[in-house]
């Protein structure tokens, strides 16, 4: 057979790792499963993303989604590679692949290693992955139709937005701190009365940890609030694993199911559960929006620096939400809990990704003081607790440009001169020391970070949507409608003192709590115009 000729993919280049280290032999006789991401039949125009109409799974997959013809010709010329197309989802723009390490490595141009590295979600001893440097090649025949291939090197991609709170410091005074239940929360920020999601379904993803009955049982039954309809659903060979990592990934998971359960009781949640790689993250997401039925809501707490994801994979989960807001579907991300650096080590300034993506709803952080008796808020400002205690993500992103929403809202420029999407969108409670009570593992607890935000959103969103009978999909062009700049934008509390790092809270639009923090009497209307 004649060599095939091959081209590069573009956006697929991995920096390094510094500190990888072998560890051992790569068995590439072992058969494993990438995904790769089709282009579109026909451009997903503009006015489907930001508008009103809402296509259905079907209507998507057949105007926008792969190309039947696309399909074959992939399993044709991946077959004369020793390979094989086990699966074909024309909506989600998906082919699962399989074959040995070795014929996807020679296809896709990839050298794989086995390596230890460190990682947040990892602990003292690092992960385990494959790994690879540089960029990857396709077939030339593909060339344009594969727009990303995923799985190769599975890294570690993502890290959850949550922190539990600290012990009060030896002579702190009495009352400095204060937590509340997710309830207190709604009360205090007015989420709309007598409306509690029923008909509407909350997807959360997930990329370790689990969830069990018992503390859901616990939880619910302690806040006189009947158990949610509560679902998890493997993806990639992943699955719901309570009680693996009780300090990290568990916590994760019952925050945002005690949250939105908490929040809004009537509505279903299904919990999807993906290996934390760059492939488990957009097909978690992929298969959430295009499950049936459609969801009204997806809480995302998982994320890392822009600058930390391929172009492929940024590109792959930008177009998955904008595939959720063609299809009516919010999809609510956590902008991070590391202040303007976002934990880079680089020593610029850079956003959380998903957050940044301008198809989601990026969901930032304050710290707020009220009593919950009286439901009043006292104040509320920039959550920053310092180096080491987190502060809210928030900044200008690097990979993508200002959204025609948000021109208006006065986003200004980063340190660098340059500017681009502003985030956050939206912000909520997520400071520890005024954090969220919870119960994860059997303990009671009380915990923070922006990961407490997406999941408190999403809850709210389908409060609304039951109580104004819609589905939102992209809910920006709504809220940032007749915004300006330095001006308070109407169904949001401006939040104006405490900065994240580089940027500082002022009126209007911020890169450290956005537009602010619902007002839940006022959003209906917003969102109602």
């Amino acid at each position: 057979m004649p060599e095939q000729p091959f081209v590069p993919l573009p956006g697929s280049e991995r920096t390094p790792i510094g500190q990888a280290e072998s560890a051992g032999d790569l068995d590439t006789s072992a058969r494993i499963e990438v995904t790769l991401v089709t282009r579109r039949r026909a451009s997903l125009p503009p006015d489907l993303v930001t508008g009103r109409e809402v296509l259905s799974r079907d209507e998507l997959a057949a105007r926008h989604g792969t190309d039947p013809a696309d399909a074959d010709l992939i399993r044709t010329v991946l077959a004369r590679h020793g390979l094989e197309v086990t699966s074909v989802d024309p909506g989600r723009r998906q082919v699962t692949v399989a074959g040995t390490i070795a014929a996807l490595a020679e296809t896709f141009g990839a050298s794989l290693r086995l390596v230890r590295s460190p990682h947040a979600t990892a602990g003292p001893a690092g992960a385990q992955h494959r790994y690879r440097e540089g960029g990857l090649r396709v077939p030339a025949e593909l060339d344009g139709i594969v727009l990303a291939v995923l799985g190769l090197d599975d890294r570690p991609q993502a890290q959850p937005h949550f922190r539990h709170a600290q012990p009060t410091p030896p002579g702190a005074a009495a009352g400095a701190a204060a937590s509340y239940t997710p309830v207190q929360l709604a009360e205090l920020y007015q989420f709309p009365a007598g409306k509690d999601g029923t008909g509407e379904t909350i997807a959360i993803i997930e990329l370790g940890g689990g969830f069990g009955p018992a503390d859901l049982g616990s939880y619910f039954a302690g806040l006189g609030i009947t158990v949610p309809s509560v679902t998890a659903v493997g993806v990639d060979g992943a699955a719901n694993q309570p009680g693996q990592d009780p300090s990290g990934a568990d916590g994760e998971v019952l925050l945002d199911i005690e949250v939105a359960g908490a929040v809004a009781p009537g509505a279903r949640q299904v919990v999807y559960f993906a290996p934390n790689s760059d492939r488990g993250f957009v097909d978690a997401l992929t298969t959430a929006i295009h499950a049936s039925p459609t969801p009204t809501v997806v809480s995302i707490s998982w994320g890392q620096s822009e600058n930390s994801w391929t172009g492929q994979a940024r590109s792959a989960l930008d177009q998955a939400i904008a595939d959720a807001a063609a299809l009516g579907v919010t999809v609510c991300v956590a902008a991070g809990d590391n202040g303007s650096s976002d934990g880079a080590s680089d020593g610029k300034d850079h956003t959380d990704f998903p957050a940044s993506s301008p198809h989601a709803l990026a969901c930032g952080g304050t710290s707020l003081r009220a009593d919950p008796a009286a439901g009043t808020i006292t104040s509320e400002a920039v959550w920053n607790d310092g180096p080491g205690g987190g502060a809210t993500g928030g900044g200008l992103s690097d990979s993508f440009g200002v959204p025609s929403w948000q021109a208006a809202a006065g986003v200004g420029t980063r340190p660098d001169g340059g500017t681009g999407r502003g985030v956050p969108d939206v912000a909520g409670n997520a400071d520890p020391a005024t954090g969220y009570q919870v119960l994860i593992d059997g303990k009671q607890t009380v915990v923070g970070g922006t990961s407490a935000v997406a999941p408190l959103w999403a809850a709210l969103i389908c409060r609304l949507a039951q109580a104004t009978g819609t589905r939102f999909g992209l809910l920006q062009p709504l809220l940032y409608a007749g915004v300006s700049a330095g001006t308070a934008a109407t169904g949001f509390r401006d939040i104006t003192t405490g900065s994240n790092g580089s940027y500082a809270a002022g009126p209007g639009w911020d890169a450290c709590t956005g537009l602010g923090s619902p007002d839940g009497t006022a959003l209906p209307g917003v969102l109602s115009t």
